[in-house]
């Protein structure tokens, strides 16, 4: 889930998965499961989240800013959320204002009954459809561009639920994961392409699950099945699971960057191992660009942990925790005055000292954005005794906006869109930087290189090459779009 409109964190260097969805049907306990689920997965999104749940004609809502820790433990609100069928939202807000009418799922009353909806993605041409619809007469309550597909369903001249529902995503173009549910019904979507992920999973007891990754299974004990396929509705009630095709045709683009980055590591998608293919790219990059005099290997933790000991298993080389990552220092933790923000990674990170001084330094990280923080990683390994600071990327130069879903900055605000890898290099203070080719990612993932002609994964931050149209960016005059912002309409949450 977006908004209209995307600003990247100007304290933050890292990209953002956007959101993370899950849906229970068939348990008594459905609200508590889809709360453990959205547990899970809390890396796909921190600031916003959601639950819904439907008893048989009634739906139950509670939304809020925050961890899903700090709004579901109380078991208070969990008994509010009455019903055998929930869905869920986490949401990473990509604009300055992270407000309550913009936390997902969202619910509307239509003709033929109550409808809730969350989606994980980016839908590339949602500005363009809220003008039209709000030119027929549309009053939008929030700034998301979730809230297209709810009023495309309400202005369709279909009478089944989900005849609306297909109508509504054959208008829309974008990379999504759509969790929804409607009266004895709870339905998953993926996108044409299946840019972004989506699992169905099967309760013991009895009742099936959709999540945005695997690792949401495990924590409620429910049996992986299978992925929902690209381009695939599952449909599931309580007489079973019914697929449908609703694009006619589909074809494969998975995200690359979910095995990079984004996924946990004890997730599998599409039939990977996560942290198999972290360890598989870690070892191609020590083939394609060894560090002969190293003496250490060491990760920017978290996410270059897997890759580090793959490039330090293929190299021989030791794997050492130099750095050590402080997990509870949050984002508004303090004021962030100038000198704060200078010394942020130093709130999240600190130097492992005994391992570094006067070692010859390999520092393996999943990307450089900015720069910034790779730049102080680096300043703070030297101040720690390292001899050499050499840095191995594992994946190949961002040099291209997402607009599939990830959070990036603007193009030109990306570091490896304006400096080649040597001027990089000197950027942050290194002795050598390599990042992995695009074959060689394609390469780690199995594959013998990349099919320039079909491609098999959706790598547009790396290449520009987009497998969606951009319809918004494209139709923008440059000055933006004015968004009517109007107030939220409730929904029940006794």
């Amino acid at each position: 889930m977006s908004s209209i409109v995307n600003h990247f964190p100007t304290d933050d260097d890292k990209l953002h998965e956007e959101c993370g969805v899950f849906g229970v049907l068939g348990h008594k306990d459905a609200a508590a499961f889809v709360a453990l689920g959205l547990h899970a997965l809390q890396h796909r999104g921190q600031e916003a989240v959601g639950i819904v749940s439907v008893d048989k004609d009634e739906f139950y809502a509670h939304r809020a800013l925050g961890l899903v820790d700090d709004t579901f433990s109380d078991g208070e609100i969990i008994e509010r959320l009455k019903g055998d069928i929930a869905i869920g939202h986490n949401r990473y807000s990509t604009t300055g204002d992270t407000l309550l009418r913009n936390v997902q799922p969202v619910f509307a009353d239509l003709a033929f009954g109550g409808f809730s909806l969350a989606h994980n993605g980016n839908l590339t041409n949602a500005a363009t459809l809220r003008e039209e619809l709000v030119q027929k007469g549309s009053l939008f309550q929030s700034t998301m561009d979730t809230e297209v597909i709810i009023h495309l369903m309400a202005v369709s001249g279909q009478k089944d639920p989900l005849d609306r529902l297909i109508e509504a995503i054959n208008r829309i173009k974008g990379a999504y994961s759509i969790v929804a549910c409607g009266e004895n019904l709870l339905v998953g979507v993926r996108d044409p392409l299946g840019i972004r992920p989506l699992v169905l999973g099967r309760l013991s007891e009895g009742g099936y699950v959709l999540a945005s990754e695997t690792c949401a299974l495990d924590i409620i004990g429910a049996e992986f099945v299978r992925d929902v396929e690209p381009g695939e509705m599952v449909v599931i009630t309580d007489q079973g699971i019914e697929s449908k095709k609703p694009f006619g045709t589909s074809g494969h683009r998975f995200c690359i960057f979910e095995y990079i980055y984004f996924a946990r590591p004890d997730s599998s998608l599409e039939g990977h191992s996560v942290y198999e293919m972290r360890k598989n790219i870690g070892m191609e990059l020590a083939s394609e660009a060894p560090c002969e005099k190293a003496d250490v290997v060491v990760p920017v933790p978290d996410s270059g942990v897997p890759s580090a000991i793959g490039f330090a298993q293929a190299s021989g080389v030791p794997f050492e925790l130099g750095i050590i990552r402080n997990h509870y220092v949050g984002r508004t933790f303090i004021e962030p005055t100038d000198r704060i923000r200078h010394l942020g990674v130093k709130l999240k990170h600190n130097a492992n000292k005994s391992f570094l001084k006067d070692k010859v330094v390999v520092l393996v990280d999943d990307s450089i954005v900015r720069g910034t923080t790779s730049r102080k990683i680096v300043e703070m390994v030297r101040a720690a005794g390292a001899k050499e600071v050499h840095m191995r990327i594992s994946s190949p130069p961002t040099a291209h906006s997402c607009f599939y879903g990830i959070d990036t900055p603007s193009s030109e605000e990306l570091m490896a869109n304006k400096f080649k890898v040597e001027e990089i290099a000197q950027q942050i203070g290194v002795d050598s930087l390599a990042y992995i080719s695009v074959d060689g990612l394609y390469r780690a993932m199995g594959e013998t290189a990349r099919n320039n002609d079909v491609p098999q994964y959706c790598d547009a931050c790396f290449t520009g090459d987009y497998p969606v149209e951009l319809t918004d960016k494209d139709n923008d005059d440059g000055n933006g779009r004015k968004v009517a912002v109007l107030h939220e309409r409730q929904v029940k949450s006794r």
